[in-house]
């Protein structure tokens, strides 16, 4: 062994910086990534968001299993972590500082474009001075009317719905604040300040919306190309009956749902 090589390897073993742990796992993280995303550039990615937060990069110390947990999670996704897509959050756990992976708005459409069934995917809040209708059975989708040159107010509303392939229109999902109230209540992490519901409330209840629409459009993380087929060739969006938020879990657990009521506030997309 040169001094050269013994010098490395007692670089290496006083290397023990987060970003460290990532390259030591890159080929872990390169063996569940989606065919269509560089190991290199992710990595780089997910070393970086490192970098620009202390917090972060000190609860990935203390705790370098919720670091490697959290980023095992956005690889099998194909989302970049520590961005708008898979947000990585500090927050103090029971046995002292971790890091929580969350989906954002952003990877939940993203995953939603990838499976190839939709054409567009629409995700907008709605505040207290907009004009907003959507009624099922009379709208095919929400008419949301804004005053851009006015103050909005607060949010009270979220919606999405996307547009198939078909031309058809998914499920719109619709929440209240009410709802966004219960997933805030019982999300994983969001008394942390360093959380997005924390600091980028909207992106949030977009991202609860987009979560729920998930559930009856087609995700992949992996790119899917369909076939160019007429379009009288494809099956019709087949209507769905949305449940209630009462029990869903933000963050990332979602518990199975109780069948909706008849005023349940979810449409059609």
């Amino acid at each position: 062994m040169t001094s050269q090589t013994v010098t490395t390897a007692v670089a290496q073993q006083k290397d023990s910086s987060p970003a460290a742990l990532v390259r030591k796992y890159r080929t872990d993280f390169a063996t569940v990534l989606p065919s269509h995303i560089k190991p290199e550039t992710w990595l780089r990615i997910a070393t970086g968001a490192l970098r620009r937060s202390p917090q972060l990069a000190n609860a990935a110390k203390r705790n370098p299993s919720s670091l490697l947990v959290a980023l095992l999670e956005a690889a099998r996704k194909g989302l970049e972590p520590g961005t708008e897509q898979f947000y990585l959050v500090p927050r103090k756990g029971k046995h002292g500082p971790e890091v929580l992976g969350i989906t954002g708005y952003q990877g939940e459409v993203e995953l939603m474009y990838r499976a190839g069934a939709v054409s567009s995917v629409k995700v907008e809040v709605v505040r207290e001075h907009d004009t907003f209708a959507y009624n099922p059975g009379e709208h095919d989708r929400p008419v949301h009317e804004i005053d851009w040159r006015a103050d909005r107010g607060d949010l009270v509303l979220t919606y999405a719905y996307a547009i198939m392939r078909d031309g058809a229109t998914s499920n719109v999902v619709v929440l209240s604040a009410a709802d966004i109230a219960v997933i805030l209540k019982k999300a994983d992490g969001a008394e942390s300040p360093f959380s997005p519901w924390q600091w980028n409330p909207k992106a949030m209840w977009l991202k609860s919306a987009a979560r729920q629409l998930a559930k009856w459009v087609p995700t992949s993380a992996e790119y899917v190309r369909l076939p160019d087929v007429p379009l009288e060739s494809l099956p019709p969006a087949k209507p769905l009956e949305l449940p209630r938020v009462d029990d869903v879990v933000d963050a990332e657990i979602v518990e199975d749902w109780p069948t909706a009521p008849d005023d349940t506030a979810d449409g059609a997309r």
